[in-house]
């Protein structure tokens, strides 16, 4: 019995091999080169304590293919994807090979936006006033209707790649004449901006039951990576905030109303973003089942001492799960820590100095992308970043003060030039 597992992220937050200590198959990865070396890790020249390590220079075009020669070779049980992009290969792969797990039918609606959407307010969901948009006259048509600010996405987008926000008719149209230069498309959507603070919760389904979830909220906004310097802070909501309970509630409505009953999508983890207007709605933007990006798995393991992303791969692959088994049914587990994570986006120029690393005790997780003497290129995503770091706190409040003055800190110590 062996596990294929398909890689689209840098090595160090998957520590597989420990995972899956008591795992007795062979483990089999495919890894995408530029992942690993964007955050300067060095890619591996053997298989990493892994029965097969393969890194591919060009992992979009060859994964499917050479995944398909190491089937012949390993003959997996399971494939793993823990990616935004690798769900739906994986679940084709699995369907291919008739392995356990979910199939393309249970991802599709966590995938594709418009879909999502469309079964979210049919439950009654709030979603933002949206539409297909498959010419550039349809996307004017809505800002027409609905006024600006209007945003533009992918329909099976990630890490805010290719979002667009426009403000104006003008921003509206460079922006209509670059997606639409090649003539109609289906892939997609408009929508109406939503005004207010982002929120995110975070979790795990088991045996298709939320048994671990917590709100967060994003005190910047995401589709700002390109433009913005600064710490980046993220904060998990205090127990007796009363957007905790609201936040809690809404995404069992939408896991209940976008989830294929009946399906094989059964334990995953999960990431919503929910946005909480001016006037205290809760407008759903969209969510995935898979763990979220950034350092939220590691601010997760803060609260609750579990990772998300080991969690699922355990449980995809029938191991054991204590964190799991021993909670108590029809409670929701409380952190014993508040925590948040401090981001600084990649921004262009020659390094020339970086920060000192913090040793206050409070910072869980510290880390540095960065060398003095490397050229950076821009942030094309929005976990393309510079530096992170997670803190621990006894409420929302002093996280927040010990982040930003700790972003504050890490900021002044930056010194990146312009590059010659």
């Amino acid at each position: 019995m062996s596990v294929l597992i398909l890689h689209r992220n840098p090595l160090e937050p998957f520590p597989y091999r420990a995972w899956l200590a008591d795992y007795d198959g062979p483990i089999v990865m495919l890894a995408a080169r530029d992942k690993i070396e964007s955050f300067g890790e060095q890619v591996p020249d053997d298989a990493a304590g892994l029965s097969h390590l393969g890194v591919l220079d060009h992992y979009d075009r060859d994964v499917a293919a050479r995944a398909t020669e190491l089937a012949e070779q390993y003959h997996p049980r399971h494939v793993v994807a823990l990616h935004e992009a690798d769900l739906e290969l994986a679940a084709d792969l699995r369907e291919r090979w008739r392995l356990p797990g979910p199939r393309a039918a249970d991802i599709r609606p966590f995938r594709d936006k418009l879909l999502m959407k469309e079964r979210a307010q049919a439950a009654g969901i709030e979603v933002a006033p949206h539409s297909l948009a498959t010419t550039a006259q349809q996307v004017e048509a809505f800002a027409a209707e609905h006024g600006y600010p209007v945003v533009l996405k992918q329909r099976a987008g990630y890490n805010s790649i290719g979002l667009r926000i426009s403000r104006s008719s003008e921003a509206l149209r460079a922006h209509v004449d670059a997606l639409f230069a090649g003539g109609a498309r289906d892939d997609i959507i408009v929508e109406q901006f939503v005004a207010g603070r982002m929120c995110h919760v975070d979790g795990f389904v088991r045996g298709g039951r939320t048994v671990l979830a917590w709100p967060s909220q994003y005190q910047y906004d995401l589709a700002s990576f390109g433009s913005d310097p600064g710490p980046r802070i993220d904060l998990t909501l205090d127990p007796h905030d009363p957007l905790t309970t609201r936040l809690l509630d809404l995404v069992d409505e939408v896991l209940a109303a976008v989830t294929r009953r009946p399906g094989h999508l059964t334990d995953h983890a999960f990431h919503a973003e929910v946005f909480h207007t001016p006037d205290d709605r809760l407008v759903l933007c969209e969510i995935a089942c898979r763990s979220g990006g950034a350092k939220i798995r590691e601010v997760f393991e803060v609260m609750f001492g579990v990772n998300l992303a080991e969690l699922e791969i355990r449980t995809q692959l029938g191991l054991p799960v204590p964190a799991l088994d021993h909670l108590p049914a029809g409670v929701r587990p409380q952190p014993g820590s508040m925590s948040g994570q401090m981001l600084m986006m990649k921004r262009p120029g020659l390094v020339r100095a970086v920060p000192a690393r913090p040793t206050e005790p409070w910072v869980r997780r510290f880390w540095c992308w960065a060398r003095p003497g490397q050229v950076i290129p821009p942030a094309a995503g929005s976990a393309d970043f510079l530096t992170a770091a997670i803190a621990a706190a006894p409420t929302r409040a002093e996280c927040e003060a010990r982040l930003r003055s700790l972003g504050a800190r890490i900021a002044d110590q930056f010194h990146i030039a312009e590059a010659s």
